[in-house]
């Protein structure tokens, strides 16, 4: 008789994204079981304008900026007042500004301001995907609005996590989140990444990239983390919830 309403939920994760970009929250559902509640806050981001429009290399002052106080502190404390297991940091990029340790430090920042409730941002659940998966060597393919001087970064925040990144790149795409679509970037990824790798690991959560995991798993031979896909990985772990409930979104919702 009654028709769904949104209610009935197993867990409720909060999620924390730039103000105009979409790109999170839409992969995030798309991936995430009916089972699992997802609630936006957004955090103002100064490399975005009105309708999501970005410079086709974004700069590194507002990445780093979006990731220091006020503005997500605020969100967080805001969002964890909601009944949410977890919140969801759904930004990429400042983890290769800032490095590993300076994102622990922002972590551990934001939940304090979320009372207790754990904070999961990509890279770091990447870090934690990558060692229970086994992969010592990685490509890093980030999205094409990323310089090189950003993907640089990104290369050092994975080595100093242990990892030997034989490729780090921005893909090789017209820069522009409405024009990614899936088959040019299997197509350009399964071209582009070494043998040598032993996973490949695509950065960016506004980059489209989670319709393409499972093709190019079965592609490539290899596992295929993106960055909204292993964030809800790992904020599904910290909520205390099962993963494997997810389906046709990569292996490691098996792990």
């Amino acid at each position: 008789m009654w028709q769904p309403d949104g209610w009935d939920v197993r867990v409720r994760l909060g999620i924390l994204t730039p103000h105009a970009d979409v790109g999170p929250e839409s992969e995030l559902r798309a991936i995430a079981p009916a089972e699992v509640g997802l609630h936006v806050a957004r955090v103002p981001f100064g490399a975005m304008r009105t309708g999501g429009a970005m410079d086709p290399t974004i700069p590194l002052a507002p990445v780093r900026a979006f990731a220091e106080p006020p503005h997500v502190d605020d969100a967080t404390a805001l969002l964890a007042a909601a009944p949410v297991a977890a919140i969801a940091y759904a930004f990429t990029s400042s983890a290769y500004v800032i490095g590993a340790r300076g994102e622990a430090y922002m972590l551990e920042r934001l939940r304090e301001r979320a009372h207790g409730l754990p904070v999961v941002a990509p890279c770091t659940a990447a870090v934690e995907a990558l060692r229970l998966l086994g992969a010592g060597r990685i490509a890093l393919v980030d999205p094409p609005w990323f310089g090189p001087n950003l993907s640089e970064l990104g290369r050092g925040y994975y080595e100093e996590a242990g990892f030997e990144v034989p490729y780090a790149a921005p893909c090789g795409l017209a820069s522009g989140q409405v024009l990614i679509r899936p088959e040019a970037l299997h197509a350009w990824v399964a071209t582009e990444v070494p043998d040598s790798a032993d996973a490949v690991v695509i950065g960016g959560n506004g980059f489209r990239a989670v319709g393409v995991i499972e093709a190019l798993e079965a592609t490539l031979g290899r596992p295929v983390l993106t960055a909204n896909q292993v964030l809800l990985w790992g904020a599904l772990r910290a909520a205390g919830a099962p993963t494997d409930g997810v389906r046709g979104y990569g292996g490691l919702f098996g792990v």
